[in-house]
C-alpha cells in the first residue's frame, strides 16, 4: 500500500542529518546534494510545488549573500493531477477545465499538459547550474540521460531520445516527461517516470501536446516484452517491487550523471 501523507511546514521540518549516502564513484570530491526521499508517499501537487519554490528562494537568497548552498533533490509521487506549463494550450485538454476529472494547475515550468498520479516517480532537482553547466539544453539532456540509464540498468529496457522532443521514449511511447523552470540558474520542477502508472488518465489530455505518439510505463513495457531483454530481467516483479527498483536506480543514476553525493534527509511531521 502507498501511504498518503500531507507534508506541513516544510521549511521547519527539514533536517540536516544524513541517513544514507550514495557515492559518486567517478568523481573524487563530489558536491553534496540533500535528498528528500518520499518516493513511497503521495504528496499533493500544490504542497510539493510550494515546497520547491520555498527552497529555490532560500538558495537564491544564500547566493545573493555569497554563501555556498548544497543542491537538493526531492523524490515523490502525486495523487492524480493534471499540470500545464506556462504557455500550455487548453486545446490539449479533452475536458472542460471547469469540470475537470482531477485538479488542474498551470505552473511556471516549460512544456504542455501532463498527468501525475500513483505509480509515477517524480524527481524535482533543485540545483545551481553555476556549479554544473550554465546551459539549459545540457541540463535537459542530462535529465534524459538519467532516465535512459535507469531503464537500461534496472529493467533492461532500451530507451532513447527523439530529435526535437524533450523526454524519454521507448519505441513510439513516452515513458518519462520533463518540464523545468530555471530562476537565476537555479532549477526546479523536473522529470516524471511512469513505472506502474494507470495510463488511462492520459486519455483525457494530449500528453505534452503530441498527438501522434503514445504514453508508456515500465510495467506495461515489461508485460509487452518487445523492448525488454528477457535473458537478464525478472519479469515476475509486482508493482511495489518495480517502484522500489526504479527509485533506487533513479537516485544512483542521478548521483552519477550529475556527479553529486546524495545525502538523505529526514522530513518530520508527516500528517496522514
Amino acid at each position: 500500500m502507498l501511504h498518503h501523507h500531507h507534508l506541513s511546514d516544510f521549511n521547519r521540518n527539514r533536517a540536516s542529518k544524513s541517513i544514507k549516502i550514495i557515492n559518486s564513484k567517478n568523481h573524487k570530491n563530489p558536491r553534496k546534494c540533500e535528498c528528500f526521499d518520499l518516493y513511497d508517499q503521495l504528496v499533493p501537487y500544490k504542497k510539493a510545488w510550494s515546497w520547491q519554490k520555498t527552497i529555490v528562494n532560500e538558495k537564491i537568497a544564500m547566493i545573493d549573500r555569497n554563501q555556498e548552498c548544497p543542491d537538493t533533490v526531492i523524490l515523490l509521487q502525486h495523487p492524480p493531477v493534471y499540470t500545464m506549463g506556462t504557455g500550455s494550450s487548453e486545446d490539449y485538454l479533452n475536458f472542460d477545465i471547469k469540470n475537470a476529472p482531477f485538479d488542474v494547475y498551470r505552473t511556471e515550468r516549460g512544456g504542455e499538459v501532463t498527468y501525475h498520479g500513483p505509480g509515477q516517480l517524480v524527481m524535482y532537482p533543485i540545483i545551481n547550474l553555476r556549479n554544473h553547466k550554465m546551459d539549459l539544453h545540457w541540463y535537459l539532456r542530462k535529465l534524459e540521460e538519467v532516465v535512459i540509464r535507469v531503464l537500461s540498468s534496472a529493467f533492461s529496457i532500451n530507451a532513447s531520445r527523439l530529435d526535437g522532443l524533450t523526454g524519454v521514449w521507448v519505441g513510439n511511447k513516452k515513458v518519462a516527461a520533463i518540464g523545468i523552470r530555471v530562476s537565476k540558474w537555479m532549477t526546479f520542477h523536473g522529470l516524471a517516470l511512469n513505472v506502474t502508472t494507470d495510463l488511462t488518465h492520459f486519455n483525457s489530455i494530449v500528453p505534452c501536446g503530441i498527438r501522434n505518439r503514445g504514453v508508456g510505463s515500465v510495467k506495461g513495457l515489461i508485460e509487452e516484452g518487445e523492448h525488454v531483454n528477457r535473458d537478464v530481467f525478472d519479469d515476475k516483479l509486482d508493482d511495489l517491487q518495480l517502484l522500489d527498483i526504479a527509485h533506487e536506480s533513479l537516485l544512483k543514476e542521478f548521483s552519477e550523471v550529475f556527479q553529486l553525493q546524495i545525502e538523505k534527509q529526514t522530513v518530520f511531521k508527516l500528517e496522514c
